[in-house]
């Protein structure tokens, strides 16, 4: 069975920025699941997948406009310190949660002052190139009820 719209794709992945600064890995762990055509990974990548098959082991180099998108250097802002959620220890680097005034929103500490931090709202690979390495495991039809809400289920799945 193909990888096309509709079905369940269940994969091994290794990705890395071009600049080899991020690599994550579903070696070592359960493989990575998803329903395929319904946006649940990145779009290069989703491109790159289709037509390929249980056994299939590729590389594919998917650039940012296909990725996370591009940097947008406006999406760089100080905030105030109390509209961090659970701010804990403040530190560069840091991944912390925003009270804005659109809902709560994830953002990387750039730097900490006394009363503001300076966020980073871009995604952390936004701007970069990313190389993956795939290794198709298994391709099944999804169940209706995945189709209805836009992702696959896992085993026990029983938050629906």
């Amino acid at each position: 069975m193909e990888v096309s719209k509709g079905k369940v794709v269940t994969l091994h992945y290794k990705v890395a920025d071009a600049e080899g600064s991020f690599t994550e890995s579903s070696e070592g762990r359960e493989p990575m699941t998803y329903l395929h055509g319904y946006r649940n990974i990145v779009p290069g990548l989703e491109s790159e997948m289709r037509g390929k098959s249980p056994g299939d082991s590729f590389k594919v180099s998917v650039a940012p406009e296909h990725g996370y998108g591009p940097r947008d250097e406006t999406a760089v802002q100080r905030v105030p310190i109390k509209h961090l959620v659970h701010p804990g220890k403040l530190a560069p680097g840091r991944a912390v949660v925003v009270n804005t005034s659109v809902g709560q929103r994830q953002a990387t500490i750039l730097k900490v002052g006394r009363f503001n931090v300076d966020l980073d709202f871009n995604h952390p690979l936004a701007g970069k190139t990313l190389e993956f390495d795939v290794e198709i495991l298994e391709v099944r039809d999804a169940t209706d009820e995945e189709l209805a809400h836009g992702h696959a289920h896992g085993p026990g799945d029983g938050h629906h």
